[in-house]
């Protein structure tokens, strides 16, 4: 899979010193497209793995669909991912937003009921013992990488994914998790981004109650989790964690 992942491109290394030709892995990134029940929706840079689990993903946690059972099939062609969903009452007006850009500003208001109930809690050890699987040989060859995982309450790491856009990594992990069935409910994600609101709605809408990231959190997505109760965790190492939001989901 990293012949797939990873391209050497040759490089001039420039020093005080002088100049001597390199070679650099660089991470690969390709361009498909998501179409909904035939309607082409969006362009999505992603790396070239894991689509089907991608797009799936992207339509859970951008509240398109809400579960495995409103989607009725998958295909891909080349470059061309067609999802097949059950009709919802406001597809067109949300292929409209996306499509002109503006989704983040005229489709805010989807989420104002969005409230996480506290139930799923998850032990202190459990949490920072799952960071390593944020490790990706990768990204530390190239530094160009986002890794995602969704890990269960007694420690095990159900999906993980790597993409050049945090966003998508989240996405290809919850799309995993949703093609297998699983109740997200139960399970925390891991992340090697920032989080802004944007990556912590992602969450919310799928269902996912804790948020673990070993980058900092924006102030948008630290409002964004109070309001929708769900546990933002930030600053993560293998020896603590920083909770901004519902930190009683969190076992010491």
């Amino acid at each position: 899979m990293d012949d797939l992942l990873v391209k050497d491109y040759d490089s001039l290394k420039v020093t005080r010193s002088g100049a001597e030709p390199a070679k650099d892995p660089v991470i690969v990134e390709t361009t498909i497209d998501l179409l909904v029940n035939g309607t082409r929706l969006s362009s999505i840079v992603t790396t070239p793995e894991m689509h089907k689990e991608l797009v799936v993903g992207y339509l859970i946690t951008e509240g398109a669909v809400r579960s495995r059972d409103d989607i009725q099939g998958i295909e891909q062609k080349g470059n061309k991912v067609d999802v097949k969903i059950k009709n919802f009452e406001h597809f067109d007006l949300w292929y409209e937003l996306r499509s002109s850009g503006c989704i983040g500003i005229n489709w805010e208001n989807r989420d104002e009921d969005l409230f996480l109930k506290v139930e799923q809690k998850f032990a202190i050890g459990v949490i920072l013992d799952s960071l390593k699987y944020l490790y990706s040989d990768v990204h530390d060859r190239t530094r160009g990488a986002h890794m995602a995982c969704v890990v269960d309450a007694d420690g095990k790491a159900r999906h993980t994914a790597l993409d050049v856009g945090r966003h998508n990594a989240i996405d290809k992990v919850v799309g995993a998790a949703t093609l297998e069935g699983l109740d997200i409910t139960k399970l925390f994600l891991l992340s090697s981004g920032r989080q802004p609101a944007g990556m912590v709605m992602k969450a919310a809408r799928a269902g996912i109650p804790l948020v673990v990231s070993k980058a900092a959190p924006v102030s948008s997505g630290i409002d964004s989790a109070r309001r929708a109760n769900l546990t933002l965790c930030c600053f993560a190492d293998k020896e603590k964690v920083k909770a901004f939001s519902c930190p009683e989901r969190i076992l010491v």
